[in-house]
């Protein structure tokens, strides 16, 4: 029945958030449709990139959204994407998982995330 899933990131610049999302994050660009419609594939998920407008959803306004991308050592990660520009908010760890965060450029939320749990 379903066939595949993705998540909808809503931008204020498309060639700024592929040039984040593919140049930074080092995803891949699977469409774009001029600055109308992007995905990027991360592995297991699809992002869309839709354009903003006055009467939709607004980017970086909602904190229930968020992606995470899993990593094997968030340390290294952190340090590879400050090298890129990238600030991170701040590090959790409650011992079975560690948690950085940080936002894209319209300041949709997104974080890495390294699990203990094997």
């Amino acid at each position: 029945m379903i066939k595949q899933a993705n998540v909808t990131v809503m931008v204020n610049s498309m060639e700024r958030a592929v040039r984040f999302y593919t140049d930074s994050l080092g995803l891949k660009l699977k469409t774009r449709y001029g600055d109308q419609f992007a995905q990027v594939e991360a592995p297991g998920t699809i992002i869309a990139l839709h354009p903003s407008n006055k009467d939709g959803p607004q980017p970086g306004k909602s904190e229930s959204l968020s992606i995470g991308f899993a990593v094997d050592n968030l340390d290294a990660a952190i340090s590879e994407l400050k090298e890129k520009g990238i600030v991170f908010s701040r590090v959790t760890d409650d011992t079975q998982v560690r948690l950085a965060f940080f936002t894209d450029p319209d300041g949709n939320p997104l974080y890495l995330s390294q699990s203990r749990w094997g």
